[in-house]
């Protein structure tokens, strides 16, 4: 019985640096598999928001969707499990998001409008970043001609981000005004997205609902802020830490990002365990 206890207790936290940490080979080969999955499972939305598409290959899409979304929530199972804190991964950003993935599909069986709404899977993507450890790849810059050069990848993380939004936004939309304002897929409805958040506004699709006009007010405030952004990434400086941080996590917060020589969490200053450094 002992021994038993033993081996899940091990299991358990074999689990969790595989899931949790991508500084080993076998996170690095999850995290990769994850993302693709997520990318997989935003293009078959996509796609059946297309009238032609959907009306080909609708079932075969909606099969998909489903197996993709039984995939996310045997994932979230498995983290809510072998997180040693489970209530504050759930609580946590990354918690909630991965909650949120798995839970349109479900919703939809009640409410097919709320499909759409599955794409909110794309902010799942931030964990490219934390794969590739882009927030450790900041330069340090003094001119106009170097920050443009320094700041590629910081430039890469600003435009996944307005992509992520206009994604979420247009998907918005196109629930809300639907195919007899215009907003005939999703792809239309990011296009329209993507012209009110440069203000350029050609007018060609414009809402007509109240909801659509608060939304895309909405819309115009974000475009106003998001616009100053490349300023001040090529403007400021930034500097850079000498030693690039890792994936470890806390396992009393579940805060991530410490350095490889850090012994206790920046956060709540629980003691970081020797288990948990990179290999």
């Amino acid at each position: 019985m002992v021994e038993t206890s033993k081996s899940l207790a091990q299991f358990r936290a074999s689990t969790y640096t595989v899931i949790f940490e991508a500084d080993t080979r076998a996170g690095r080969f999850f995290d990769l598999a994850l993302i693709w999955l997520i990318v997989a499972s935003v293009a078959v939305v996509l796609l059946d928001s297309l009238d032609a598409v959907h009306r080909a290959i609708g079932a075969e899409l909606l099969m998909l969707e489903w197996f993709f979304t039984l995939v996310f929530t045997v994932e979230y199972i498995a983290r809510v499990w072998c997180a040693p804190k489970p209530v504050a991964y759930m609580r946590s950003f990354y918690g909630i998001v991965d909650f949120l993935a798995v839970l349109p599909t479900y919703l939809a069986v009640f409410a097919p409008g709320l499909h759409a709404l599955i794409d909110i899977r794309v902010l799942r993507l931030l964990r490219l970043f934390r794969l590739l450890k882009l927030t450790a790849y900041v330069a340090e810059y003094g001119s106009l001609a170097r920050a443009l050069y320094g700041s590629r990848r910081k430039v890469f993380v600003f435009l996944s981000f307005v992509a992520m939004v206009v994604l979420i936004m247009g998907t918005v939309m196109y629930v809300v005004e639907g195919p007899e304002n215009g907003f005939t897929s999703i792809p239309i409805s990011v296009y329209w997205a993507i012209m009110t958040m440069t203000t350029v506004g050609f007018g060609d699709i414009v809402p007509h609902s109240d909801l659509g006009r608060i939304v895309s007010s909405v819309m115009m405030l974000l475009g106003w802020g998001i616009l100053a952004v490349p300023t001040g990434i090529v403007s400021a400086e930034f500097v850079s830490q000498r030693e690039r941080p890792t994936t470890r996590t806390c396992r009393e917060c579940m805060t991530e990002g410490h350095l490889l020589a850090s012994k206790f969490c920046r956060d709540c200053g629980a003691e970081l365990a020797d288990t948990d450094r990179a290999e």
